[in-house]
């Protein structure tokens, strides 16, 4: 019983750091319509920031967190302002640059830093009492997690920015119709994104290590859940979330650790052959 209850927190744990990864994942496609395979490196690009910020110029680990938080965004910023804006309207070009970024990204991080996994100071250090001892570090990126998708939640809903990018993601032509500027939508969109992967990053990295692919595991995990709980849908990623990491964790519990990824890629295929609009592919036909 113990280890079942230990099994469902980690899960609980792990799937809010998945929702941040997917979240960014589904918010560049619900409002610009493309694919960002440079996500992961997000992913990378955070977790390597803190990991310079803490052990080579010997900074705060919150230091490094909020660094691991403005570097991600501000990348990109960068990759949307001088690539993807050019192509926006040519998804298939979008998803060739950004997958030829994620190459580069992973090929200077070996060049920088080497091949070895390389360990993140914790961001809070010690036990919690919970199904025979939590990392404190694992139930502060949890609590951390919630709270930024809260604030993002919020904003979006009801921020007058929030909602200029939810009419973009409507309509483009309408949005701008009615004075907002779309490419700022997308630029702070493509921002938010890249925030919340760089925040997983340390979070990831923190908790177990960091290394040049690390990536791009939730990157898969985003295609599966963003497909799962229906493209352009932040509700259906939250969902799809829980759902892929309560079924990744138990999957590697009591099945095979070998298998982590896999099953994913299982509902995958399984949710585009039987229900390809997703849990709530409705708020997409919208």
């Amino acid at each position: 019983m113990a280890g079942v209850l230990n099994t469902v927190v980690n899960a609980v744990l792990i799937s809010a750091l998945y929702a941040l990864v997917a979240i960014g994942f589904t918010l560049i496609f619900g409002v610009g319509g493309v694919l960002n395979l440079s996500h992961g490196a997000n992913i990378t690009v955070g977790a390597f920031t803190a990991y310079f910020v803490t052990r080579v110029i010997e900074l705060n680990v919150w230091v490094g967190a909020f660094a691991a938080l403005v570097v991600p965004a501000l990348f990109a910023a960068a990759l949307y302002l001088v690539m993807i804006r050019r192509v926006q309207d040519n998804p298939i070009t979008v998803m060739i640059l950004t997958l030829v970024v994620a190459i580069v990204v992973e090929e200077v991080v070996k060049i920088l830093v080497g091949t070895q996994p390389q360990a993140i100071p914790s961001l809070f250090a010690g036990h919690i009492a919970v199904a025979g001892g939590v990392q404190s570090n694992r139930v502060l990126a949890f609590a951390l997690s919630w709270v930024v998708i809260g604030v993002l939640f919020a904003t979006v809903n009801y921020s007058r920015t929030g909602k200029a990018i939810l009419a973009t993601s409507m309509s483009t032509r309408g949005a701008s119709l009615v004075g907002i500027e779309t490419d700022r939508m997308y630029l702070y969109t493509w921002m938010i994104a890249g925030a919340l992967a760089g925040l997983a990053g340390v979070f990831l990295g923190s908790i177990q290590t960091a290394d040049w692919a690390m990536g791009r595991e939730p990157l898969v995990l985003s295609f599966s859940i963003v497909v799962l709980g229906g493209i352009g849908s932040i509700r259906g990623s939250l969902v799809g979330a829980y759902i892929i990491g309560f079924l990744e964790v138990f999957t590697v519990s009591y099945v095979d650790s070998s298998l982590s990824g896999l099953a994913s890629l299982v509902v995958l295929v399984v949710i585009l052959l039987v229900k390809p609009e997703g849990l709530f592919g409705r708020e997409l036909e919208e």
